[in-house]
């Protein structure tokens, strides 16, 4: 991209700059998201929503609850329910009553779904380096603080 292409000018409304930022922001993560679902179906028969739980599920080493895992993935309790019982179906994940409360189900990967999400994890990963690989150490710290200081200022505003 040109610097002439960027608006760096300061006659334009700092609000309009704004918008325009988080519109190329929301852009991008839109893009890079279909670009990984794609990969995803494409190469392993799978899905970004798949993915995500079997990370979440792989990050603990104890079984989680239903209701943990869809908080986790800020999704509704069904909807994590419907991508668990596709995993169990594929023998990736098994589903237990609790010992302290039959009422709650816990759930965790199997073998199976471990060695399943790691190659997944190492493809996922070498696609998204590939993605930003024109990003060196230099401009993934400037990101990086740029994005904290903007969490910074939300956590702020909400709390």
């Amino acid at each position: 991209m040109s610097e002439s292409t960027l608006d760096t000018s300061h006659d334009t409304p700092l609000s309009q700059r704004r918008l325009r930022t988080w519109i190329r922001l929301l852009r991008l993560t839109r893009s890079t998201e279909n670009h990984l679902r794609e990969f995803l179906r494409v190469n392993y028969d799978t899905t970004l929503p798949r993915f995500d739980v079997a990370a979440a599920l792989h990050r603990e080493a104890a079984p989680l609850k239903m209701s943990e895992l869809s908080q986790r993935l800020l999704v509704s309790n069904g909807n994590a329910t419907t991508v668990v019982e596709r995993l169990e179906k594929d023998g990736y994940a098994s589903r237990t009553p609790s010992a302290e409360d039959r009422r709650v189900v816990m759930v965790e990967l199997t073998e199976k779904g471990r060695a399943w999400f790691e190659e997944l994890a190492a493809a996922h990963e070498a696609e998204v380096d590939k993605l930003f690989a024109s990003l060196g150490h230099g401009k993934l710290d400037t990101i990086r603080k740029m994005l904290h200081h903007l969490e910074g200022s939300q956590d702020d505003k909400n709390g």
